[in-house]
């Protein structure tokens, strides 16, 4: 997202005058989640200059602070101690979607490692991730579908990941998936993954 990420985290960049985490964090408060972690590196004290404690959002939000960046299951596995034990949602920060999360916020995982959300495919990843064959989310199979990164996780997915260090989210899914314990369905509305400069300009585009 460079250069407009060199002075402001992309998270809150705006998307139709609202910066795209604060979108979120209404969004959920919307769904019923109560109580919110963010994790950050890269200009976080904006982050939470921004959003504070949430109560004007109507949740509680804590942050776990990372000295350089730990990718998303180093994120997480560093954020354990303030997610607790039970099942949790996590959501990158830089989408803009009209997903309900009311329906992940009551899904129970059961036997289940993940629940995942998947998308139709953006042009800029047309092959796509992931293949869903009833509710289960496999690598193999065809059509493959866009990882929304939208998910909800048990924590012990996570156990290999040693605090503090980097780890990527996708080897845990994919051994996980190996397992058949990876559920998953299909969001066919909006999407989008702010990632670059010109697709936050398409999505400020007057309608």
């Amino acid at each position: 997202m460079r250069p407009l990420s060199d002075a402001v985290p992309k998270v809150l960049l705006e998307v139709r005058g609202r910066p795209l985490i604060a979108r979120l964090v209404e969004t959920l408060a919307r769904s019923g989640v109560g109580e919110i972690v963010i994790n950050h590196a890269h200009l976080g004290h904006m982050i939470e200059a921004a959003l504070g404690d949430g109560r004007r959002f109507g949740v509680r939000i804590r942050y776990s602070p990372e000295a350089e960046p730990l990718e998303t299951a180093g994120g997480i596995a560093k954020a354990l101690t303030l997610l607790g034990s039970a099942p949790f949602l996590a959501v990158n920060g830089d989408i803009y979607c009209d997903f309900d999360f009311s329906s992940l916020v009551a899904h129970t995982l059961g036997e289940h490692l993940a629940h995942l959300v998947l998308v139709t495919n953006p042009p800029h990843h047309p092959a796509g991730d992931f293949a869903l064959r009833g509710s289960l989310v496999g690598e193999a199979g065809d059509p493959k579908w866009t990882f929304s990164g939208i998910g909800l996780y048990q924590p012990e997915l996570f156990a290999s990941v040693k605090p503090g260090s980097k780890g990527q989210l996708a080897p845990l899914l994919r051994a996980a998936m190996a397992r058949g314990l990876v559920s998953g369905e299909l969001h066919r509305g909006e999407w989008h993954d702010v990632g670059t400069p010109r697709r936050l300009a398409e999505l400020n585009q007057p309608a």
